[in-house]
């Protein structure tokens, strides 16, 4: 048998599916947990009597952990493996949100926020890679948007939990929730998650041949005998100067540019749609089904985009995206209509944004080869994160000045508008 990867088939085999099903949970668990925060501002706001600027920092504090998970945890996956360092973001996250429950003021909530957003951080990559290595080639833009629609429907779950618990409970208990079922799922990981066999055969760990054989069984093909040689390209430097060689370099810059930007709008609206529900003088309950219809379309745009992209091509789509995501973010900010258009309109506006932001994760998967994927996926996320700091933050302050919500919507499409003309000048052919 060739020693190419048998897992390029044109259709998915059954491990091909558990591995993409579990590591699917595993960012639906990321939905939940980051967004449980952003259900739960308005309660704590009232609680702890929390100003718009107090807020914005504690919503962008788990975004800096997150970003400290993705460039300096995550790309020591390349090193040690997808599933080592799936397994201990996993530990780091469910105790991260079981400890929130127990903190009494600002200061610590911050910090253990923070905490959980490391792990998250340095989970998202690991996944991301894994998928893409498992996929076959004609499936893999779609296998990794489907990934990424997970968590939009983590989000939704926190949503319905939360209408339900936070009037009747309190928060506290909804982290309690989140952190418990993370937790459970350690076991899941641990007993039927492979390693990457992309990462088995670059890498070559110890008992790599056994681990690979184990796959090998799975899918149904003889085994190996011996390992194949290294490529030079798996010798090679796996860390940041890898990302800046020959044509890398300027498609790192831009795509760092293009996540930056679009995390920036896409965080400004996970973080503050339900506040400003509130605030625009929708009762507690209905406010947080804004944020199910605008998680609802964030899977729906992640899902479309993945389906679409292999008709249509990555680069085309995602601008595309974009550019509707910014009309409708105007359009969103400046309408004044009933519940319900407003819910259509929060539902579209994440389509195409979330649509337009997921897209760049297979942009990801697909720049980089397999020696290097998790540390230039994790790094692009890390840049991102930079604009997801910035974008809860700004918004706090920039509603703290008293600028109306439909102006704020406005300074939220221009950073859409960067990221589409960023996308514009990828020129790598797999990407088209």
């Amino acid at each position: 048998m060739s020693q190419d990867s048998p897992l390029d088939n044109t259709s998915f085999s059954a491990l091909q599916w558990r591995v993409l099903i579990i590591c699917f949970l595993l960012n639906m668990l990321d939905g939940i947990d980051v967004l449980a925060i952003s259900f739960a501002a308005p309660v704590i706001a009232q609680d702890w009597s929390i100003t718009p600027q107090g807020l914005g920092i504690i919503f962008s504090s788990a975004l800096v952990g997150m970003a400290i998970g993705a460039v300096f945890i995550s790309p020591y996956t390349d090193k040690i493996g997808r599933r080592k360092m799936i397994l201990a973001s996993i530990a780091v996250i469910a105790v991260g949100m079981l400890a929130t429950a127990l903190v009494d003021s600002v200061y610590e909530l911050a910090t253990i926020r923070l905490i959980a957003g490391i792990g998250i951080g340095s989970m998202l990559a690991s996944l991301t890679a894994m998928v893409s290595e498992y996929a076959p080639e004609k499936h893999r833009n779609i296998a990794i948007l489907t990934l990424h629609a997970a968590y939009p429907i983590g989000a939704i779950i926190a949503g319905f939990v939360a209408a339900w618990m936070l009037p009747v409970y309190g928060w506290r208990p909804l982290f309690i929730f989140a952190g418990v079922i993370s937790l459970v799922a350690v076991p899941l990981v641990f007993f039927a998650l492979p390693e990457s066999l992309a990462f088995l055969l670059g890498k070559q760990p110890a008992n790599a041949l056994v681990k690979i054989n184990r796959i090998l069984l799975e899918l149904g093909r003889p085994p190996w005998q011996t390992l194949p040689q290294k490529s030079q390209a798996a010798q090679a430097s796996s860390g940041l100067k890898a990302l800046f060689v020959g044509e890398l370099k300027s498609a790192t810059a831009v795509l760092w540019l293009a996540f930056m930007m679009s995390f920036a709008t896409l965080y400004f609206l996970f973080s503050w749609v339900v506040k400003l529900a509130v605030e625009a003088g929708l009762p507690l309950e209905k406010a947080m089904y804004a944020g199910i219809a605008l998680n609802l379309g964030a899977f729906f745009g992640s899902v479309s985009l993945g389906y679409l992209s292999e008709k249509l091509g990555l680069k085309r789509l995602i601008f595309a995206f974009f550019i509707a995501g910014a009309v409708m973010s105007v359009a969103y900010g400046n309408a004044s209509v009933s519940v319900v258009s407003i819910l259509v309109l929060i539902f579209f506006l994440m389509f195409f944004v979330q649509g337009g932001f997921t897209g760049l994760y297979a942009v990801a998967a697909r720049l980089y080869p397999t020696e290097i994927r998790t540390t230039g996926v994790g790094w692009a996320i890390g840049a991102g994160r930079v604009g997801a700091i910035v974008g809860p933050t700004a918004a706090g302050f920039i509603l703290a000045t008293g600028l109306s919500v439909g102006w704020t919507f406005v300074i939220f499409a221009v950073p859409l508008v960067v990221a589409a003309l960023a996308v514009s000048q990828f020129s790598n052919s797999s990407i088209q």
